[in-house]
């Protein structure tokens, strides 16, 4: 099985990919660069979005023997999360840009191009849980 690791930079998606080559999957990491402009990128901290975050999800598809991309999906993040951002707040509301990214970019918007690419499946380390009923 062809899979797309989405590597943060942090320990849950490099345990994740490290899981998905145990199993004895065909992966491919790939981090998502959500800025253009190097001025933009958070330095010297720990969190989503540092550019030090591209570096250590490198390490991890190295130490792992997995190829390694970085997808630049700036432009669907101005679009979608920062353009949202800035009109709830010039509305008076206070938005939450993560909760947005997630689900349009780091969601969906990884999602879409994997099965483009021709993956079968996606691999985060983002916790989630799915649950079935039985109607």
């Amino acid at each position: 099985m062809r899979v797309l690791a989405a590597l943060s930079g942090g320990v849950d998606s490099a345990v994740a990919a490290a899981r998905a080559v145990d199993a004895g999957h065909d992966v491919v990491g790939v981090h998502m660069a959500l800025s253009r402009n190097r001025d933009q990128f958070r330095t010297g901290s720990r969190g989503c979005c540092s550019i030090e975050d591209a570096g250590d999800a490198r390490r991890a598809a190295d130490v792992l023997g997995i190829p390694y991309y970085v997808w630049d999906l700036s432009e669907k993040f101005e679009q979608t999360v920062v353009a949202d951002f800035l009109a709830e707040y010039e509305a008076g509301r206070t938005p939450n840009p993560c909760v947005r990214c997630n689900e349009h970019i780091k969601f969906a918007a990884l999602l879409d191009k994997a099965l483009a690419l021709g993956f079968d499946a996606v691999c985060t380390g983002h916790y989630a849980r799915i649950v079935t009923h039985e109607d």
